[in-house]
């Protein structure tokens, strides 16, 4: 059984960072290795509003996508010894309050453009969520 787990979340102030980590298991042997590799994903989450897709990394080579609003500021990268992925949130800003979640998907079965690599409709596996929130 496919399991992710985020942490890290909490209470910032606007200008601060705040590094959340993705706790991936379940998937095969070496989600990372060129066999059958594994790309993971960030969103976010307002009450009220959709999912918002903040940035991809393929498992296979590494490359990742960001949206617009938070490329620059967000940087996700991988800790395969410890099959975790990270999202490395800098410059916060209040409206960066929202629940964070992790999200992953087998990479022969994502279509390698921005807009799907950011939908949320494209993963099938999902974390629990973490809450972040930025104050002013």
């Amino acid at each position: 059984e496919v399991r992710l787990v985020e942490s890290g979340g909490g209470l910032v102030q606007a200008g601060g960072s705040l590094r959340l980590s993705c706790s991936a298991s379940g998937f095969n042997d070496d989600p990372w290795s060129s066999d059958d590799p594994v790309a993971t994903a960030w969103f976010r989450q307002v009450p009220g509003k959709e999912q918002e897709g903040l940035g991809c990394l393929s498992g296979y080579d590494g490359a990742t996508y960001y949206a617009d609003s938070v490329a620059g500021r967000f940087t996700i990268s991988i800790d395969k010894t410890k099959n975790t992925v990270s999202l490395q949130m800098d410059t916060l800003k209040p409206e960066d309050t929202a629940t964070y979640y992790c999200a992953a998907q087998y990479v022969h079965k994502l279509r390698w453009t921005r807009p799907y690599l950011l939908a949320a409709r494209s993963y099938d596996y999902w974390g629990q969520g973490t809450q972040v929130t930025v104050s002013s």
